[in-house]
């Protein structure tokens, strides 16, 4: 028993630590290819890999009907989530991304109350999304300078509409559970949403011919398709078998803090004590109206 609650806890600081770095990783990638482009071709070999495994393994292909389940789930947790996102990153830091990204429990927990209809709305919940964006607009009080610059803010908007199209997936995905593997059901999703990625980069012109990207580009799609989708998600889905969903959620207050500094050591990115100081207010709300939530539903 406690050698399996050695590997959860294990697992939950593999994904803590991954999923920070994708955000330094992804910034890499799209130094020399357009960030549609990146996602594309990391969702594509990820789910490639997954279903390949599976099928290898004697499974069958679901039903048109899972299928579509799947396909609506992969659209709006990677097409438009892990998309947007990386498109964005050609425009914002990695560590500014992964602080807009880190509202998604404060999001999630939006969508649950009102695709519910649940009308209990606490004063602690209140007070919590208050603190959440006066955390952000703190952040971006360093940024205000850059706000007039159409790309920076067209980043800005991408990784929000990118949090709140996870957020929705998150609260959708909980209510729609296919009776099959949960990683073959991952690997159909990352393989369905590579391709209709790739195929909007193709009608769009976002893509460039693969031979001519340096190999800086690769190496961070290689990290990206190994460590973020393979390694973390399987160890995500790991830990959150073995330990309290509240006890794996503190990922989400760790990846900003992994990506900002790692942002800071590896690509000189902005970070000083305002940063800093608004990251803090911003996780801390977030925390606020994540565990009034849970106290809620209970």
């Amino acid at each position: 028993m406690k050698t399996e609650s050695g590997k959860a806890y294990l697992a939950l600081g593999l994904v803590s630590f991954f999923w920070g770095t994708t955000y330094i990783a992804a910034r890499i990638g799209t130094k020399e290819m357009p960030g549609l482009f990146v996602s594309g071709i990391r969702q594509l070999l990820s789910g490639s890999i997954l279903v390949g495994f599976y099928l290898l393994r004697g499974y069958s292909l679901p039903g048109w009907r899972v299928l579509r389940r799947l396909s609506i789930q992969g659209i709006f947790l990677i097409c438009i989530a892990n998309g947007l996102l990386t498109w964005a990153m050609e425009y914002i830091t990695g560590g500014l991304a992964a602080i807009i990204a880190a509202l998604v429990p404060l999001f999630v927990v939006v969508f649950t109350m009102l695709l519910s209809r649940c009308a209990r709305i606490t004063r602690w919940m209140i007070i919590g999304l208050v603190v959440g964006f006066l955390g952000v607009l703190t952040i971006f009080y360093d940024y205000l300078g850059q706000m007039r610059n159409g790309s920076f803010l067209f980043g800005v908007v991408l990784a929000l509409i990118s949090t709140l199209s996870w957020s929705f997936g998150t609260v959708y995905t909980a209510r729609q559970k296919p009776a099959i593997d949960i990683l073959f059901s991952v690997g159909l999703q990352m393989l369905i949403a590579g391709i209709l990625i790739l195929f909007v980069c193709g009608i769009t012109g976002k893509y460039v011919d693969p031979s001519t990207a340096g190999w800086n580009s690769w190496l961070a799609i290689f990290y990206l398709v190994v460590f973020g989708s393979l390694v973390a998600y399987s160890a995500y889905v790991f830990a959150i078998s073995k330990l309290p969903a509240t006890l794996v959620s503190v990922y989400a207050y760790i990846n900003p803090v992994v990506a900002i500094v790692l942002g800071w050591l590896l690509l000189s990115e902005k970070m000083n004590y305002n940063m800093i100081f608004g990251t803090l207010i911003t996780l801390g709300g977030v925390y606020l109206v994540n565990s009034e939530f849970k106290k809620v539903r209970q």
